[in-house]
């Protein structure tokens, strides 16, 4: 990004009055001032940055400004969108929900680290189920630190022609040092799968050689978040790239309830019994149980009432399983 662009995105982010958008732009000028060689000018910059956003000075929420609109062939790699989505809108377990705000609040108080020589955390990676909050802890983590959510796209970073997967993967990577975000790789196992595992004449085993090189070397602002169903299929080389590899699991009755009870909270539900209608949530993910919430609401309204039923719950329960085994 030329300095031309920098000055032209923090004049539009002025004239919007949009403060935590200016800052972010500034600090991806701080990046090429660094790119550069202009250490010192760098570092006064994201210190300044760092200052401001520990003082509270930042107000109103990024918007999706061209900035951060992948051009060219980033455009088939990447799709970048700003989120409202927060931690507190996910139901968590209390010590998963600590991981997670420790990761939004060494972010948030990065020049107190940088300080004293240490770096916060920024590559995440999160193993467990489908539909157990991966992919919203990502977009939970952009929209907390009011940054844009870029999610790579498999189908554009992933070809059969030796060698251009590495490339694209690279280009994302250079993204990543132009523009602060938050960084989604999904399916990560179709990148990381173990080296020793894979029969395709070594392509796959270059494309991960080449991002375990791109994490190692990254020093962006960014944040990469990774994620995988299946961390067994994963090359061991790449757990230790990450700062920190957090599990998600499948939901306790405790948790099971709360997410119930709060999709289900415009209605009323005195009557449910909620001992026999976690009982029956035993293999179901947490977007299992939001599509049960919302069928027994359907079920409530369609019925012309506004009193959910434990039949209407056990129902949807019992829905649900039926089309997870076609």
């Amino acid at each position: 990004m030329t300095k031309a662009t920098h000055l032209v995105a923090l004049l539009q982010s002025h004239i919007d009055g949009d403060e935590e958008q200016f800052l972010t732009v500034a600090m991806q000028a701080a990046a090429n001032e660094a790119r550069l060689g202009h250490g010192r000018v760098a570092q006064q910059l994201r210190d300044m940055v760092d200052d401001a956003r520990a003082r509270g000075t930042t107000k109103g929420r990024a918007r999706a400004v061209p900035l951060v609109q992948p051009r060219g062939e980033l455009a088939n790699l990447v799709a970048a969108k700003y989120v409202d989505t927060r931690l507190s809108s996910m139901v968590l377990p209390e010590a998963l929900r600590d991981r997670l705000q420790r990761v939004i609040v060494e972010q948030r108080q990065a020049h107190r680290l940088r300080q004293h020589g240490l770096q916060p955390r920024r590559k995440l990676l999160l193993i467990g189920p489908p539909g157990a909050g991966k992919t919203m802890t990502a977009a939970a983590i952009a929209g907390e630190l009011k940054l844009p959510l870029f999610s790579v796209l498999l189908d554009g970073l992933l070809t059969k022609f030796m060698g251009e997967t590495a490339s694209k993967l690279r280009a994302v990577f250079s993204a990543m040092t132009e523009t602060r975000g938050v960084y989604f790789f999904d399916e990560f196992d179709a990148i990381g799968a173990r080296r020793s595992e894979r029969n395709d004449v070594g392509e796959i085993r270059r494309v991960l050689n080449s991002f375990l090189q791109f994490l190692e070397e990254d020093d962006s602002e960014g944040l990469i978040v990774a994620a995988t169903n299946h961390p067994e299929l994963l090359d061991p080389a790449l757990f230790r790239r990450f700062d920190d590899v957090i599990e998600y699991a499948l939901p306790d009755a405790f948790v099971a309830r709360a997410i119930l009870e709060g999709r289900l909270s415009a209605f009323d539900t005195v009557s449910v019994s909620w001992e026999q209608a976690t009982g029956e949530i035993d293999g179901l993910s947490q977007a299992d149980l939001a599509r049960i919430a919302d069928e027994s609401a359907k079920r409530t309204l369609l019925a012309g009432r506004e009193r959910v039923e434990t039949a209407d719950l056990l129902a949807a329960i019992a829905e649900r399983r039926a089309a997870a085994r076609r």
